[in-house]
């Protein structure tokens, strides 16, 4: 497990589980968990220097005013 120890809330709402049983399921929460957050690694996208440097694209025009300099 990671640094980050995060706080989990778990409620029996039906049954009556001992301590083993509880020790078994988070175990393997725990370890699905991890093989989880493991695998679930995004590669970093690959960014030029052009593509760094390039300007942005202008905002489309708007068609809701009218052209032209007295419009009324």
């Amino acid at each position: 497990m990671t640094d980050e120890h995060a706080s989990a809330d778990i409620r029996i709402v039906r049954g009556a589980a001992n301590e083993e049983e509880l020790a078994a399921l988070l175990a393997v929460v725990t370890d699905s968990y991890e093989r989880e957050a493991a695998d679930a690694v995004a590669d970093e996208p690959h960014v030029s220097a052009w593509q760094r440097t390039q300007r942005g694209l202008r905002k489309p025009l708007r068609r809701d005013i009218p052209w032209g300099r007295f419009s009324g």
